[in-house]
């Protein structure tokens, strides 16, 4: 049965390939490409998190009996997270390298601190704390965002052969 924790991390790194490929076109001045990558990147990182904040969120909250914790963290950094993510758009837009640069460091840091607490503690916690069927209803659900947003997961996070058994 594949995990909520192995789901989210695969795409986690999916987000981290895609944001490498528009920070090497940055790197290399192609900002109509660069634009055209961020803009996939940003669309997948909002995907992920939209996928967290409204069905493993809710689901973990509800199994712990609150709100306030860990979830409550990672919503913040969400926040966080899509404040730079403008920034860059901007930074992009102006073909402001030294700019963007500035903002992405300052996102790989987040990202690479946030996706270490998520996949250490948060994700654990999920696979844990939730029963069999709700964690195949949260698998589900999040598939099926994949799937209507088009955020870019990979194939195989439309297809979880074996979440119910």
């Amino acid at each position: 049965m594949s995990t909520i924790g192995n789901y989210l991390e695969q795409d986690h790194h999916s987000c981290d390939a895609r944001y490498d490929k528009a920070e090497a076109l940055v790197n290399q001045g192609d900002w109509d490409g660069a634009g055209a990558e961020f803009a996939i990147f940003r669309r997948q990182l909002e995907g992920h998190l939209a996928m967290e904040e409204q069905v493993m969120f809710p689901a973990l909250e509800q199994a712990m009996g609150s709100a306030n914790g860990p979830t409550a963290v990672m919503r913040s950094e969400h926040s966080h997270m899509r404040a730079i993510l403008q920034d860059m758009h901007v930074a992009i837009s102006q073909l402001e390298q030294d700019d963007f640069f500035d903002h992405a460091d300052t996102l790989r840091m987040l990202m690479r601190q946030h996706n270490l607490k998520e996949e250490g503690i948060l994700y654990p916690m999920a696979d844990r704390l939730l029963e069999q069927a709700q964690a195949a209803a949260v698998l589900t659900a999040m598939a099926e965002m994949a799937k209507s947003s088009h955020h870019g997961a990979p194939a195989e996070h439309t297809q979880l052969e074996g979440v119910a058994s």
